[in-house]
């Protein structure tokens, strides 16, 4: 082919790889909801607004009234509904609140799990309404410590006693509530989720969020009966008496007692079928595949379900599809129908008596605009108004609904069906490589990708317009830049000299979920139904980054993915943890051997330019000995700043610190032997909440390598699973959820032929050491955040901070779309 005709075809395939119009994420012409992830929303039915992040439901016994436990980042709530009229008529609020929401089988009383307060909380209950009673603390007379945590709660079929989760110590409380006091303490698996009773009271289950395990207890003496491995993240259970017949029925002349436990398992895409026989003997009979497609990775996320009245029907909540996923259980071999498109992260379902099917919607329709009301309150600020200041969080301003869907049927179920599939990104043809067509970055079976080295840096919390806001091109506001060339030059530098991009998007509202969703392809169920409490302050509880057994992901991290495909991985700073009684250590026991334990892990006081050195120490025995690893990951992580805590560095000394060291890496992998093989990406976690004019999750990426298409915007929009399927394709991995499967991959950005010219970094233009005075703006604001760990801080509260520190003045009011964490 001719040469000009070779460069047309590269034109026309960048071309056509982009969207038709400017994709941006929000509100779309047909109705529907554009999410970061390339997924969209339209749910099903009649809306209904709801409190905070609703985790359960329950039917009064005279089946007139339905309560929803609300628990996410706003005081958590119990909300009541007259089934007649499904109108909210009551909201009472509850000191801390997870999970757990029983009735007394009289109806008389309501049992509420108490989260971090260690405690259940006793509701009274007449004629729809609810009045406050006794708390029954389980440790009483003591302050919970961070392993106290009540989640489920359930009553035996007597009502004579409380059964609660006692999630971290491994355990059930098992409370009278005559006396309120904990008459005994049962051992059973890791993690116990859900609690529920065998029909005749005998027995009862729990589901282990850790151990991916049922076990079976006898009521009256606490011994274990049975176990039985199921799927990863045990949630939900539910019990049908609907026969079927099993293997050790034969010749029992009984078939009375056959049961079918089914369990969700949230770490898969699968519903496990238990038999139950005469004998209370467990039996695996099935599995129901949520998938939507046959080749599908997991993502589904199936945590919560619910039966129809008459136990034909079994509904799944799957909760990062944003669907329920419907069951025929009539025979003994179960039936996946079709699925019914929900709101937004899905997590109760329930089926009511005159058919219609309610989905508690724990993020509801999208999210909403966030607005900064003024500067950092000042010390002694009234409560009221410290809650007025914390309402426009993100957390804070997501609330939950109801989807309220008519019976249908299979005409209908089918529409639906149809609806949930347009409405993901996802194909199969999407997992093999072959569909993306001709591109360097494509690492094919005996044609490998040109780039053989991926250098992952991950920083923390800045938006798009906080930084690059001023760099003169594309999508930017001056008026919102608070890290200006002056104080970033590297950071504008590399995106002037390879490509800027100014439509990316963080998936994480918070850095509890960022750092999953940026070493996992997804937030995992545990991180999403427990950051509420920790960013709260209602629990003390930072476990999202290694070391937490409930918070494993579907399929591993980006790293364990490369060390099974053989490819050599080294580790720095992410998830190395220390304080002043542990040593420092890799918090996860697959990051053990391949983290520098030289390298700090996160630490304001400590230099990302001293960080940086670390590695560029160990890049000199890579030249060497002339062996770079294939997939280098790296944390610096102070631009997230201290604010102007009195004595600390300033704002822009530890903005300044983090820009240098990245020039520094980025400069060295540059003028190495290994610079024509290599692409670096550098993502934030998350953004922090922070203003930009488009949304507040839109973000900072950066694509540097010889095959980066230099000088030029690149306007498609990315996302943080763009930048790991990205990853994926250069090292030749497969993805790990249907998140990275599904999204879209960075090939315009890249350009078949190498551009070597290294890179020089930019010195320092501001100062490294400037502390900030005693009487810095908000500084005895800043002196009461928690900067211990990322994000421990409450965002709006730094972001604000940093604008009088910056700016001087009053922050603006930043900007939300319609779309989330996600």
């Amino acid at each position: 082919m001719p040469k000009r005709w070779a460069v047309l075809a590269a034109i026309a395939g960048i071309l056509c790889s982009q969207p038709s119009a400017r994709e941006q994420a929000g509100p779309q012409a047909d109705g529907t909801f554009l999410l970061p992830t390339g997924w969209r929303l339209k749910p099903a039915g009649t809306q209904i607004g709801l409190d905070t992040f609703p985790m359960s439901s329950v039917l009064s016994p005279d089946g007139k009234y339905l309560l929803v436990l609300n628990a996410g980042y706003r005081p958590p709530s119990v909300s009541v509904f007259p089934v007649d009229t499904m109108k909210e008529s009551a909201r009472v609020p509850v000191p801390n609140a997870w999970l757990g929401l029983a009735f007394a089988p009289d109806g008389s009383r309501v049992y509420v799990g108490g989260g971090a307060k260690n405690a259940i909380y006793e509701f009274g209950f007449a004629n729809g309404t609810l009045s406050a009673g006794r708390t029954f603390e389980i440790v009483r007379g003591s302050t919970p410590g961070n392993d106290d945590f009540i989640g489920d709660v359930t009553l035996s079929p007597d009502g004579r006693l409380i059964y609660a989760s006692d999630l971290y110590h491994n355990a059930i409380a098992v409370v009278n509530p005559q006396s309120g006091l904990v008459v005994e303490r049962r051992r059973v698996g890791r993690r116990p989720y859900r609690i529920l009773f065998h029909p005749d009271g005998k027995s009862y289950f729990v589901s282990s969020w850790a151990d991916g395990m049922v076990y079976q207890y006898e009521t009256a003496s606490g011994n274990e009966m049975n176990r039985i491995r199921v799927g990863a993240h045990s949630t939900d259970l539910v019990i049908s008496d609907r026969r079927v017949i099993t293997d050790n029925d034969a010749g029992t002349g009984d078939p009375s007692s056959r049961y079918r436990l089914f369990v969700a398992a949230a770490n898969t895409n699968s519903v496990y079928s238990v038999g139950i026989d005469a004998l209370k003997n467990l039996k695996l009979l099935e599995v129901l595949n949520v998938s939507m497609t046959p080749s599908q990775p997991a993502g589904m996320t199936p945590s919560a379900l619910g039966l129809s009245t008459d136990q034909s029907t079994l509904f799944i909540a799957c909760s990062d599809a944003n669907a329920v996923a419907v069951a025929d259980i009539t025979e003994d071999r179960a039936r996946v129908r079709g699925f019914v498109p929900a709101g937004w992260y899905p997590t109760a379902v329930r089926s009511m008596r005159d058919g219609k099917l309610l989905i508690f919607n724990g993020k509801g329709q999208g999210s909403y605009p966030t607005t900064f009301q003024g500067p950092a309150l000042p010390r002694g600020a009234s409560a009221s108004a410290k809650q007025a200041d914390r309402a426009q969080f993100v957390g804070s301003k997501q609330a939950g609904s109801i989807s309220m869907v008519n019976p249908f049927d299979e005409d209908t179920l089918a529409a639906y069906t149809k609806t949930v599939l347009a409405l993901s990104p996802y194909r199969d043809e999407k997992l093999d490589v072959a569909s993306l067509g001709e591109s360097v970055l494509v690492s094919r079976p005996g044609r490998p990708s040109p780039i053989q080295h991926v250098v992952y840096i991950v920083k923390e919390n800045r938006t798009y317009d906080q930084v690059f806001g001023k760099i003169g091109k594309g999508d930017g506001d001056p008026s919102l830049t608070l890290f200006d060339e002056s104080i970033a030059p590297n950071h504008y530098k590399l995106a002037r000299e390879f490509v800027l991009f100014d439509n990316f998007y963080v998936n994480a509202d918070v850095s509890a979920e960022g750092h999953n969703w940026s070493m996992a392809g997804i937030a995992p169920d545990y991180t999403v139904k427990l950051w509420p409490q920790q960013y709260a302050g209602r629990s003390k509880r930072y476990d999202w980054e290694g070391g937490e057994p409930g918070n494993l992901p579907p399929a591993g991290y980006i790293w364990t993915n490369a060390m099974a495909a053989g490819l050599s991985v080294r580790n720095y700073g992410e998830w190395v943890w220390e304080d002043k009684d542990t040593p420092r250590h890799a918090n996860d026991p697959s990051l053990v051997g391949i983290t520098n334990l030289k390298y700090k892990g996160y630490d304001l006081d400590y230099p990302d330019v001293e960080r940086a050195k670390v590695y560029l120490e160990d890049l000199k025995q890579y030249e060497a000995s002339n062996s770079m690893p294939r997939l280098t990951i790296l944390r610096l992580g102070n631009d997230h700043t201290y604010g102007t805590t009195p004595g600390k560095l300033t704002p822009s000394a530890l903005f300044a610190d983090n820009d240098l060291a990245l020039g520094m890496i980025v400069e060295a992998i540059s003028k190495s032997r290994f610079w024509s093989s290599t692409a670096i990406f550098s993502v934030e976690d998350d953004a922090q909440n922070g203003p930009d004019h488009k949304d507040s999750h839109r973000s900072i990426l950066l694509a540097l390598s010889p095959y980066t298409r230099r000088g030029i915007v690149d306007s498609t929009m990315y996302n943080t699973s763009s930048v790991m399927r990205t990853m994926q394709v250069i090292l030749g991995l497969k993805p790990m959820t249907v998140f990275d499967a599904g999204a879209r991959v960075m090939i315009p950005a890249f350009a078949a032929q190498p551009n070597t010219q290294p890179y020089t970094a930019e010195a320092a233009r501001v100062s490294l050491t400037d502390r900030n005075p005693a009487d810095a703006p908000a500084a005895a604001r800043s002196k009461q955040l928690d900067f211990h760990e990322a994000d421990l801080a409450d965002d709006d509260e730094l972001n604000r901070i940093l604008w009088l520190a910056m700016k001087g003045t009053e922050p603006p009011a930043p900007v939300r779309s319609f779309f989330s964490r996600q």
